[in-house]
């Protein structure tokens, strides 16, 4: 398969397709690409989900993005990243639960987005040895320049997969419940929203390193906040 280049960055609004329809909850849905570029920068983990040996796989891996590509790593051996198959990728993050006065209207405040395609394998050097600088520093920004870089034994013990961006679908829910006016109103019940928030800890260091040892600031200036 030949790879495609790089182009220049997708159009401002996510194209509608019969896989990323919103057919229910619409007024939640979002098509602006701007609202999936924050969803996915604000996290690190998604969920792919592929068929493997004919049996629905849903992976737990860490990401990174261009203007373009999604791009997914792993071991040579796993059969979940033998690419140029179809796939779907999500990325959830969960802002807060909303308790209503009824259990029925209970609900959750929540950013997601589903991206939709075929994975392509990433064979050229330079974009595999991009793709992972992009994955890492998704992750950890500034572990790149701080960490030894991946040899060529360790390039060829790694998958590199690429997904476009281009056709995905994204939903988005924030506020109250949604009874506050409806008959359940009269039951004197408290409803409202309960926040979570995630943040960076402490650093841990390796027990084997020597004592000393500094914590490079890239890192240290994480602890208290929160990603993306």
């Amino acid at each position: 398969m030949t790879e495609e280049p790089l182009p220049a960055r997708l159009p401002a609004r996510l194209p509608v397709t019969d896989r990323t329809r919103h057919r229910r909850l619409r007024e939640q849905g979002s098509l602006e690409r701007a609202e999936l570029e924050a969803i996915l920068d604000a996290a690190f983990v998604c969920h792919l989900g592929v068929l493997v040996e004919g049996r629905p796989v849903v992976v737990p891996t860490v990401y990174g993005r261009d203007e373009r590509w999604l791009y997914l790593h792993g071991s040579v051996a796993a059969r979940s990243l033998a690419g140029d198959t179809p796939v779907c990728v999500t990325v959830t993050h969960v802002d807060g639960l909303v308790l209503a006065r009824s259990v029925f209207e209970h609900g959750v405040n929540y950013r997601s987005a589903m991206i939709h395609g075929t994975a392509r394998k990433v064979t050229d050097p330079e974009e595999k040895l991009e793709g992972l600088r992009r994955l890492t520093e998704h992750s950890a920004p500034g572990q790149w320049s701080y960490a030894r870089r991946p040899n060529r034994k360790e390039l060829a013990a790694t998958t590199l997969l690429a997904l476009s961006l281009e056709e995905a679908s994204v939903k988005i829910r924030t506020g109250a419940p949604d009874d506050g006016d409806g008959p359940d109103a009269a039951l004197g019940l408290w409803a409202g929203v309960l926040p979570l928030t995630t943040a960076w800890g402490t650093p841990e260091p390796d027990p084997a390193l020597p004592p000393g040892t500094p914590v490079p600031d890239h890192i240290a200036r994480r602890a208290g906040t929160r990603h993306g």
